[in-house]
């Protein structure tokens, strides 16, 4: 019996050849320069063993790349000051507050004559702005006395109101002020900030500018000064009040104002924040419990 011829099949590829353990035999690498074979870096890494100014292109890493996908390295991050050398400044700024210089400059006669009556005090809240702000530290009785023992023609019965404060993201909050019977508010405002222009260490970048915040009926003039001690430097928004009664400085470090240019800084800001601030720890006196000498002894009222 004839068997039936077989079906018409379409031709099959050649298999490849196997290698001895039944994979493909990998194909010939193509011969590079002088037929020798070409080694494939690993892309983005440096040659091992070749100094880098022989090494050909793409054999380096991307720039802004670290080594072996590692992320990035930056800069190394700049160093600030200290929050002490932050608060030192703030507090020294008001010592030169008028005091024996201006006597000279304006002529003591001037300095001399008859001093408003003390209506107001400073407090040194728990929170300042609804609570933004937490108190770090009371530092009336400390550095405080600093700002009490220094001679003022313009001043009588100083007390100081110095405290440090906390926020959100490191933010620093410096309050250093002082109450009693200021004979000369503007220039006490003045005094201020060029006191913290004028320390040791410290740069005027951005000049004093005057703003008067709506609804609060007081002039607040602010700067910014670039400070510097040991372990580093900070950008140091300021802004200074001055009346009758009272006189105070508020400096604001955050995050934002530390790293940024210092022309950039809303002082416009800072000075609406300094206007809420006075509105809150500017108290009335007690006339009973403190008298016209602006220490009072009992609780404070408004």
């Amino acid at each position: 019996m004839s068997m039936p011829p077989p079906p018409n099949l379409p031709p099959q590829p050649p298999r490849p050849p196997h290698g001895p353990y039944g994979g493909p035999v990998p194909a010939p690498q193509q011969p590079g320069a002088f037929g020798a074979p070409q080694h494939h870096w690993p892309q983005n890494h440096p040659q091992q063993g070749v100094p880098p100014q022989y090494q050909g292109p793409g054999t380096g890493p991307v720039p802004g790349a670290g080594g072996w996908g590692q992320p990035p390295m930056g800069p190394p991050p700049k160093k600030k000051m200290s929050t002490g050398a932050i608060v030192a400044v703030v507090v020294g700024s008001l010592a030169l507050v008028g005091g024996l210089g201006y006597a000279v400059k304006a002529g003591f006669d001037s300095v001399t004559g008859g001093f408003p009556e003390a209506t107001h005090r400073l407090v040194v809240p728990k929170t300042l702005l609804a609570g933004e702000y937490d108190l770090v530290s009371d530092l009336s009785e400390t550095q405080g006395k600093e700002i009490e023992d220094t001679p003022d023609l313009t001043v009588k019965d100083a007390k100081a109101a110095v405290g440090q404060y906390s926020g959100e993201d490191g933010a620093v909050l410096v309050l250093s002020g002082m109450y009693g019977r200021i004979k000369n508010p503007e220039d006490a405002r003045s005094s201020i900030l060029r006191g913290a222009a004028t320390d040791k260490g410290s740069t005027l970048v951005v000049r004093p500018r005057k703003f008067t915040p709506a609804g609060y009926g007081v002039t607040i003039s602010c700067q910014v000064t670039r400070s510097k001690d040991v372990l580093g430097t900070t950008t140091l928004p300021m802004c200074a009040w001055g009346d009758d009664s009272t006189a105070a400085a508020v400096a604001l470090v955050t995050a934002e104002s530390s790293t940024g240019a210092p022309e950039d800084i809303d002082l416009a800001a800072l000075a609406e924040t300094t206007a809420k601030i006075r509105a809150e720890v500017r108290q009335p006196l007690d006339k009973q419990a403190g008298g016209p000498t602006g220490k009072p002894t009992g609780k404070p009222t408004g």
